[in-house]
């Protein structure tokens, strides 16, 4: 049974950056946005290591200290769309993966899955704005069975319901600020099209216009009767 198998920990960096540690001591990045991140408590600035970074979409609060990173630990593992990757070998990073929505890969003895995301992907190179490709999510699987969903950027889109039924995680991690993603109350919607256990709310807080809270969404789910738990870390804790 999956819950017999040791799961993975989770410490918010704040935004919607996490970092990962398995089981086994591997330490992967979801949105390696750190140093620049003013959410981010500065003892958690540099990492010890880092295995694999996944890279939802090209904006700079998700992605903006990837080149960094990944030149100071040359992790194993550095994916994201295809475009963000030919980007980063640009830069030097190595090990990139680049792959699209649909794909499915295997790193770290996890499988990794990039899907759909409602939201725009773009970054600056200089003073021009690059194509970033198609914003997305990762659905990740562990060897137990245990698996997880981390929603990047976006809005509420009635397909997260395939995820639900495809891939069934019991953990999402899902956006609840509003003005660039979801609010609280489309979240609830999310919770429970993907029919998810537990739920962790992130970019929220960071900025004054990004004003959903997880009290917000605890009520949300109250009002439409569904039964998740609302995980509403602070940045620097973990689950």
């Amino acid at each position: 049974m999956p819950n017999q198998h040791p799961r993975p920990s989770f410490t918010w960096l704040g935004h919607a950056t996490f970092r990962c540690t398995l089981p086994g001591g591997e330490v992967m990045l979801i949105d390696p946005w750190v140093m620049g991140n003013p959410a981010c408590p500065e003892e958690l600035q540099s990492l010890d290591r880092l295995d694999a970074m996944l890279i939802t979409h090209a904006h700079g609060d998700h992605m903006g200290d990837a080149v960094e990173l990944a030149r100071r630990h040359r992790p194993r593992h550095v994916v994201g769309a295809y475009e963000i990757c030919t980007w980063l070998q640009s830069q030097g990073v190595e090990n990139c993966s680049g792959m699209n929505v649909g794909g499915t890969q295997e790193l770290l003895d996890l499988t990794v899955t990039m899907v759909r995301a409602d939201h725009s992907s773009s970054l600056m190179d200089g003073d021009r704005i690059v194509y970033g490709g198609m914003a997305a999510g990762y659905v990740v699987k562990l060897p137990g069975g245990f698996t997880f969903y981390h929603a990047g950027d976006t809005a509420l889109f009635s397909d997260m319901q395939l995820i639900g039924e495809l891939y069934r995680p019991e953990l999402a991690f899902l956006p609840i600020g509003d003005f660039y993603t979801m609010d609280p109350q489309q979240a609830a919607r999310a919770c429970r099209y993907l029919n998810v256990r537990k739920v962790v709310p992130m970019h929220w807080g960071t900025f004054p216009v990004l004003t959903g809270t997880p009290r917000k969404l605890v009520e949300a789910l109250e009002d439409l009767g569904v039964a998740c738990e609302v995980l509403a870390l602070q940045p620097g804790e973990t689950y």
